[in-house]
């Protein structure tokens, strides 16, 4: 085995890097898109009794949107 100075030295002679696993951002996306739609029904409700300013709705409708846009990206760009 390699001494750590000689693998440093010359990075070709140590091991292989291994190859990455496939992962599928899709359910992330989605599930993403699930937990800020579950937020904007809170917020809406608790801005309906007075309990949260309108930014906070309104932040969580733009989670919305940018996990949409997230989630058109990757099915665009082919990724699993």
């Amino acid at each position: 085995m390699p001494s750590l100075i000689d693998v440093v030295l010359h990075p070709e002679r140590g091991k292989p890097s291994p190859e990455p696993l496939p992962v599928s951002l899709r359910p992330l996306a989605r599930f993403g898109i699930v937990v800020w739609a579950i937020a904007v029904v809170v917020t809406w409700a608790l801005w309906f009794v007075g309990q949260v300013p309108g930014t906070a709705v309104w932040t969580c409708v733009a989670g919305v949107a940018l996990g949409v846009i997230g989630l058109g990206f990757v099915h665009w760009r082919g990724w699993r």
